[in-house]
């Protein structure tokens, strides 16, 4: 992993910015670039919620088989997720981000779709009898459910 805080910080208004948000790395040449990802890959609000509740981070992409595998997980309610859905962005930003002024536009919508993830669903796992979610790539660039993993 790459830690570059301080060559990724630019101060505007007394208020620290981060220079770019997204980073990629040519892995042959060992170049760093700036990059979007707008393709945030299936089931990206599960993904999201995990994160959200305190699970780790986790390689979901296998690179050798081009299989983007979800690991099972389960998760207790979240009985407040409908009062902070309704909430307004600046009270989102308030209260779950560590650096509110500088998020990207998109933070109190992504936010809002967890809490209506979690609201939707309260306790069942969306992993039948504990298998992984798998994900292959069509030769459209679209992702396909493929199977689930024993």
């Amino acid at each position: 992993m790459i830690y570059f805080v301080e060559l990724n910080d630019v101060v505007k208004k007394n208020v620290h910015w981060p220079v770019i948000y997204g980073i990629a790395v040519n892995v042959k040449t060992g170049e760093i670039f700036h990059a979007t990802f707008p393709d945030k890959g299936p089931d990206e609000v599960i993904r999201s919620a995990r994160n959200f509740l305190g699970g780790s981070v986790m390689s979901i992409y296998d690179a050798k088989v081009e299989q983007l595998q979800i690991e099972p997980y389960e998760w207790t309610p979240f009985p407040a997720a409908p009062f902070w859905f309704q909430q307004s962005d600046q009270v989102i930003l308030q209260n779950f981000s560590t650096s509110p002024l500088v998020e990207p536009p998109d933070f109190a919508k992504h936010m809002r779709s967890i809490f209506q993830f979690l609201n939707r669903h309260p306790k069942e796992s969306l992993f039948p009898t504990g298998r992984s979610r798998i994900y292959k790539k069509t030769a459209d660039g679209l992702w396909e459910r493929i199977d689930y993993a024993a």
